[in-house]
């Protein structure tokens, strides 16, 4: 852990973004206790520009925009944590599989992983969600769905690495069945890269969840972001603020993971020159 932190601090694109993010998670769990924090509350201060009073304006029916945002980030956060968390199993689970007994579940699980791959990810989370019904659940289902190829493909990589290495021939001289080798004593050595890859899989949950939403297959009781900017293009010109700022916190959070990821990227993997 000494030796991770050390690498970690080096990147201070990473730090910021870490801290960003640290401040979403904290802005999500206290912003129910902010007096007047109905974001459904309505007012006749209907389309107002950004003010002292209503710092990012107010939308068509006089809600706060910047009311607005701060839910909005719970939504975002939970579909972003969840996907990531579902692909992440599912993407240990196959690619360490995979990697360790090779032969014909190596390839069909590869060969499996590429459809995946080659579809557009959007199409068909758009088709399926379409078909099986707007949701946080079924969003979150669809995504985990669709990111685990990626962490799959990483993780069974690592595996055929350290499979291959002294300590694990030792483990076998002893005696120990392979699956408990396998879960014991190569999947905890091979998870660092697929930790990078699913805190990049947030980044791209939250853009998946936004784009979604802005065409309407996202639940209509909820407050999200990209559902933020589908009503706010109908004023584009004369109140920009109602697509400006939830454009900005879409860029900002998702470009935040990235380089969370990147960072954390670098620093669990040993063989990378710190601060690059």
């Amino acid at each position: 852990m000494r030796r991770f932190w050390a690498r970690f601090a080096t990147h201070r694109a990473g730090i910021a973004a870490g801290l960003y993010v640290l401040a979403l998670v904290l802005t999500m769990l206290g912003v129910e206790l902010l007096p007047g924090a109905d974001p459904h509350a309505i007012s006749a201060e209907v389309m107002r520009p950004p003010s002292p009073a209503h710092p990012l304006g107010t939308d068509e029916l006089g809600r706060d925009v910047l009311l607005s945002i701060l839910h909005g980030i719970k939504v975002s956060l939970s579909v972003g944590f969840a996907a990531a968390l579902g692909a992440t199993v599912i993407g240990v689970l196959v690619g360490s599989t995979a990697g360790f007994y090779g032969g014909v579940i190596d390839l069909f699980t590869m060969r499996i992983s590429e459809i995946f791959q080659v579809v557009p990810s959007f199409i068909l989370a758009a088709v399926i969600v379409a078909l099986s019904g707007p949701g946080l659940v079924q969003v979150v289902a669809v995504i985990s769905l669709l990111a685990w190829p990626q962490v799959a493909r990483l993780m069974r990589g690592e595996v055929m690495r350290i499979k291959q290495l002294e300590f694990v021939d030792a483990v076998r001289c002893l005696g120990i069945r392979e699956p408990v080798i396998l879960a014991g004593e190569i999947v905890p050595n091979a998870l660092a890269p697929a930790l990078a890859a699913g805190s990049l899989i947030v980044a791209h949950a939250i853009l998946l969840e936004a784009a979604l939403s802005f065409f309407g297959l996202s639940s209509a009781d909820i407050i999200s972001w990209g559902r933020m900017l589908n009503s706010g293009q109908r004023f584009l010109y004369n109140a920009w603020w109602l697509s400006v700022f939830p454009g900005a916190a879409i860029f900002t959070t998702v470009l935040a993971f990235n380089l969370l990821g990147d960072a954390l990227g670098s620093a669990l993997n040993p063989r990378t020159v710190s601060g690059k």
